[in-house]
């Protein structure tokens, strides 16, 4: 079994046939970096596990600049979800930042699991629990906490951002320019 779907899926309302199930619907993809899983204006027709690399998501502001509205780790899901089970054109692009390899699902096989296996259902909405939880904290941090509070909190939660993402994203994703993520860096390594 794929560590990466057993993080994901495990659910105490699963048993070990849904998993094979669900595990079983998925396709292992391997991509390459700079390599997009879903573009500005294209409707979402799968999801993705990330077992290995970096994927971020991102919008054009009104200048053209490319800003990062998130990135996505090892053992999490990739999804526009408003793209996905709304079917309306995405309003971000979905760009791997290293060579990744992803396990993808598509909307149908998801949408028959879902109806098929009622611990799918549970597991769903604890899934979106959690997503509007983080999604709301994160709104809250960009207002209550200084760009150097988020770069920490960043470099806490998850070094693998620090390690392989290009600074200029790594600063449009906390709201600052890449100038004062150096400055925010060089203080935190005099500390």
């Amino acid at each position: 079994m794929v560590a990466a779907l057993q993080h994901i899926y495990q659910h105490p309302a699963f048993s070990d046939a849904d998993l094979g199930k669900i595990f079983g619907a998925h396709k292992e993809i391997r991509i390459s970096k700079g390599e997009f899983l879903l573009k500005e204006n294209e409707v979402a027709t799968e999801y993705y596990i990330l077992e290995k690399g970096l994927v971020r998501a991102f919008v054009h502001d009104l200048d053209h600049n490319e800003i990062t509205t998130e990135f996505f780790t090892e053992n999490e899901i990739v999804i526009i979800p408003s793209s996905l089970f709304q079917k309306i054109p995405a309003l971000e692009n979905v760009q791997s930042i290293t060579d990744s390899v992803l396990w993808k699902i598509s909307y149908d096989d998801f949408q028959e699991l879902f109806h098929e296996i009622q611990g799918l259902r549970e597991w769903g909405r604890a899934w979106f629990s959690y997503q509007l939880f983080t999604m709301k904290r994160r709104s809250l941090e960009m207002i209550t906490q200084t760009a150097s509070e988020r770069y920490l909190g960043l470099l806490e939660e998850k070094t693998q951002i620090i390690q392989f993402a290009p600074l200029k994203q790594i600063a449009s994703y906390l709201g600052i320019t890449d100038t004062s993520l150096s400055r925010i860096r060089k203080e935190i390594v005099s500390r």
